[in-house]
């Protein structure tokens, strides 16, 4: 999803992925398999990249 918004990974250190926005935003994101991301770490991502919660693009 962050990808498709403009957001590129810059580096992965163990399970956790940092994508940067040409724009100055980033955040980090951990992949850790069989385990969801918590809302609340979810809510920090997308204050991270400039967006509300309810902005972000649900699965399709």
């Amino acid at each position: 999803m962050l990808e498709k918004l403009g957001f590129l990974q810059v580096r992965q250190r163990g399970s956790h992925c940092q994508y940067r926005h040409p724009g100055v935003r980033g955040t980090t994101v951990p992949f850790h398999v069989g385990q969801d991301i918590s809302p609340i770490l979810l809510r920090n991502i997308a204050l991270d990249i400039g967006l509300r919660v309810q902005e972000f693009p649900g699965p399709k």
